[in-house]
């Protein structure tokens, strides 16, 4: 699937953006080695990075930047879920993955200096730190392990869209559903009853798979029938696991 760029009318800067929206909170700088991509800094560039950063609270819509923008910095995730997506010209999302505690969003288009090349929405209430550019190329430039680190997610997210674009081309719909439900419990984990521990909307996953809603609303009405999952409103139940990773065509 070849993506064109498309050039938004939005001019809101991400600045503008945690203005209007975000709530203002105070994190301690000893907190951020809870995220793994800050473990391998000093004292020093721990108390530099939570000295520059500006950390919000946003609410679920909230959206954090708009593909086709300029962003200078990047945000880290304390808490809460994003959906991270392009558009078309038609205006149908598809969702390339969701951010959660601890991932870093918006870093290659400060590294490259190049517009955001997808969409980040908040989908579930969350509280994100915002990096400025010159904090981050400063870490960058000063600490080859975090250099090395930040090069090893880029290569993970490459990698991970791939795979996307492989599913997207080889497997059926029915397949990628299956994977997609396996993603989200590997993503998000099940609860003691085997929900998924995260509420999306049919069109939601119309968007992760690639699909018109019809046809997921359709294939989850089959996979009920056929016993792999149970629905309860948006909540999804896995009764037969290995099931569905034979009709995913899943390798574990």
């Amino acid at each position: 699937m070849i993506y064109l760029r498309r050039y938004l009318k939005h001019s809101t800067t991400e600045t503008e953006i945690m203005k209007k929206e975000g709530r203002r909170i105070d994190i301690e700088p000893g907190a951020l080695r809870q995220h793994d991509i800050f473990r391998g800094l000093s004292d020093e560039e721990l108390a530099n990075v939570a000295q520059t950063m500006t950390c919000n609270l946003f609410k679920k819509g909230s959206v954090i930047y708009n593909e086709g923008s300029r962003i200078n910095g990047s945000y880290i995730i304390n808490t809460g879920v994003l959906k991270i997506y392009k558009t078309g010209f038609d205006g149908k999302e598809q969702i390339i993955r969701f951010a959660r505690h601890g991932d870093l969003i918006g870093f290659r288009s400060v590294i490259s200096d190049e517009l955001a090349c997808t969409t980040a929405e908040v989908i579930q209430d969350s509280a994100l730190c915002y990096i400025p550019g010159e904090t981050l190329t400063g870490l960058i430039k000063g600490n080859p392990e975090f250099a090395m680190d930040l090069m090893k997610l880029t290569c993970r997210e490459l990698g991970e869209s791939n795979k996307f674009l492989t599913d997207i081309a080889q497997k059926t719909v029915r397949e990628r559903l299956a994977e997609v439900l396996l993603l989200l419990m590997d993503t998000f984990e099940l609860d003691e009853d085997n929900y998924l521990q995260i509420s999306l909307t049919r069109e939601d996953l119309a968007n992760i798979v690639g699909t018109a809603t019809e046809s997921v609303i359709r294939l989850l009405s089959e996979f009920r029938a056929d016993n792999m999952i149970e629905i309860n409103g948006r909540r999804i139940k896995l009764l037969n696991i290995p099931k569905l990773i034979k009709v995913g065509n899943v390798y574990v």
